[in-house]
């Protein structure tokens, strides 16, 4: 049996190269950035209803930025602070390999409304995945 959950996080994620850069200005940026994405996905998994997961998940994302220039590489870090914030919102009981499976993104362009898509699949009769 298959289950999936869906999530969508308005917005622009800092990607890597802004985090590294604002960290160099001052120490504290890091954090109070991780605070702010995580506490936004923390309320938004609430508010969108996700319900606690019980069993390891693969975790699908598409990433929907204003432009083509940030690399992808760069971009996906921000799978972090979602991750957190479904810990915080007692979604997700941990991001360790004991409850993440793996991950597959996409990334799309979209300039009037950046936005990430997360889906959390389940798959309850616990089938091993092959490349």
């Amino acid at each position: 049996v298959l289950m999936m959950q869906k999530l969508v996080l308005r917005g622009d994620m800092p990607n890597l190269n802004d985090v590294i850069a604002a960290s160099k200005r001052h120490w504290s940026y890091y954090s109070k950035e991780k605070k702010r994405w995580t506490q936004m996905a923390a309320m938004e998994a609430i508010a969108q209803r996700l319900k606690p997961i019980s069993e390891p998940i693969w975790v699908y994302t598409t990433w929907y930025l204003k432009t083509r220039r940030a690399d992808p590489d760069n971009v996906r870090v921000g799978i972090k602070y979602v991750l957190d914030g479904l810990q915080s919102a007692d979604i997700l009981p941990d991001d360790s390999q004991r409850w993440i499976l793996g991950f597959q993104d996409r990334f799309e362009t979209d300039r009037d409304d950046p936005r990430i898509v997360i889906l959390l699949l389940t798959d309850t009769k616990k089938t091993e995945a092959t490349v």
